[in-house]
Protein backbone atom coordinates (compact mmCIF):
# COMPACT_ATOMS: atom_id res chain seq x y z
CA UNK A 1 0.00 0.00 0.00
CA UNK A 2 1.18 3.56 -0.90
CA UNK A 3 0.78 6.50 1.44
CA UNK A 4 -0.60 9.61 -0.68
CA UNK A 5 0.25 13.32 0.49
CA UNK A 6 -3.30 14.59 0.16
CA UNK A 7 -3.77 18.05 1.60
CA UNK A 8 -7.58 18.85 3.71
CA UNK A 9 -7.95 22.28 1.59
CA UNK A 10 -7.30 23.28 -1.89
CA UNK A 11 -6.39 26.75 -3.55
CA UNK A 12 -8.10 25.72 -6.93
CA UNK A 13 -10.33 23.16 -8.51
CA UNK A 14 -7.64 21.99 -10.80
CA UNK A 15 -5.37 21.08 -8.02
CA UNK A 16 -8.18 19.56 -6.36
CA UNK A 17 -9.25 17.99 -9.56
CA UNK A 18 -5.25 16.41 -9.43
CA UNK A 19 -5.59 15.29 -5.98
CA UNK A 20 -8.92 13.36 -6.97
CA UNK A 21 -7.42 11.72 -9.96
CA UNK A 22 -4.27 10.46 -7.62
CA UNK A 23 -6.26 9.38 -5.18
CA UNK A 24 -8.89 6.84 -7.58
CA UNK A 25 -6.07 6.16 -9.62
CA UNK A 26 -4.70 4.75 -6.63
CA UNK A 27 -7.48 2.97 -5.89
CA UNK A 28 -7.97 1.23 -9.26
CA UNK A 29 -4.08 -0.02 -8.96
CA UNK A 30 -4.61 -1.50 -5.77
CA UNK A 31 -2.24 0.70 -4.11
CA UNK A 32 -4.56 2.64 -1.63
CA UNK A 33 -6.91 0.36 0.06
CA UNK A 34 -11.06 1.01 0.13
CA UNK A 35 -11.02 2.78 3.28
CA UNK A 36 -8.86 4.63 2.86
CA UNK A 37 -10.21 6.08 -0.56
CA UNK A 38 -13.50 6.40 1.36
CA UNK A 39 -12.09 8.40 3.98
CA UNK A 40 -10.06 11.00 1.53
CA UNK A 41 -13.11 11.38 -1.16
CA UNK A 42 -14.67 12.58 2.49
CA UNK A 43 -11.96 14.98 3.95
CA UNK A 44 -11.82 16.63 0.77
CA UNK A 45 -15.48 17.53 0.12
CA UNK A 46 -16.23 18.21 3.56
CA UNK A 47 -13.38 20.93 3.66
CA UNK A 48 -13.60 21.92 -0.36
CA UNK A 49 -17.25 21.42 -0.78
CA UNK A 50 -17.82 24.56 -3.57
CA UNK A 51 -14.85 22.98 -5.43
CA UNK A 52 -16.56 19.80 -6.03
CA UNK A 53 -20.21 20.71 -6.54
CA UNK A 54 -22.15 23.86 -7.78
CA UNK A 55 -26.02 23.30 -7.51
CA UNK A 56 -25.60 19.39 -6.99
CA UNK A 57 -23.29 19.02 -9.81
CA UNK A 58 -19.80 18.76 -10.42
CA UNK A 59 -18.06 21.60 -11.43
CA UNK A 60 -16.93 22.31 -15.09
CA UNK A 61 -13.03 22.01 -14.14
CA UNK A 62 -13.69 18.75 -12.41
CA UNK A 63 -15.40 17.42 -15.26
CA UNK A 64 -13.08 18.16 -17.30
CA UNK A 65 -10.08 17.18 -15.69
CA UNK A 66 -11.57 14.02 -13.65
CA UNK A 67 -13.09 12.49 -16.39
CA UNK A 68 -16.88 10.48 -15.99
CA UNK A 69 -15.61 6.97 -14.52
CA UNK A 70 -13.51 9.00 -11.69
CA UNK A 71 -16.50 11.37 -10.82
CA UNK A 72 -18.53 8.15 -10.64
CA UNK A 73 -16.45 6.55 -8.11
CA UNK A 74 -16.38 9.80 -6.29
CA UNK A 75 -20.46 9.90 -6.25
CA UNK A 76 -20.63 6.45 -5.28
CA UNK A 77 -18.70 7.59 -2.20
CA UNK A 78 -20.18 10.65 -1.49
CA UNK A 79 -23.37 8.60 -1.47
CA UNK A 80 -22.34 5.72 0.49
CA UNK A 81 -20.65 7.93 2.89
CA UNK A 82 -24.30 10.00 3.34
CA UNK A 83 -22.71 13.18 2.04
CA UNK A 84 -23.99 13.71 -1.00
CA UNK A 85 -27.80 13.33 -0.26
CA UNK A 86 -27.08 16.20 2.80
CA UNK A 87 -25.99 18.48 -0.10
CA UNK A 88 -28.80 17.90 -2.07
CA UNK A 89 -31.43 18.16 0.69
CA UNK A 90 -32.84 21.47 2.01
CA UNK A 91 -30.58 20.98 5.40
CA UNK A 92 -33.87 19.45 6.88
CA UNK A 93 -33.42 15.76 7.81
CA UNK A 94 -35.54 13.42 6.03
CA UNK A 95 -39.52 13.10 7.67
CA UNK A 96 -39.14 16.10 9.83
Amino acid sequence: MVTLELKLFYKTQRELATAINEIVDAYWDDNVSEDSLKKNIANMYVNNPQKILKQTEFTTILKQQCGKRRLEVIERVLTITGMLEDEKSTGEKAGS
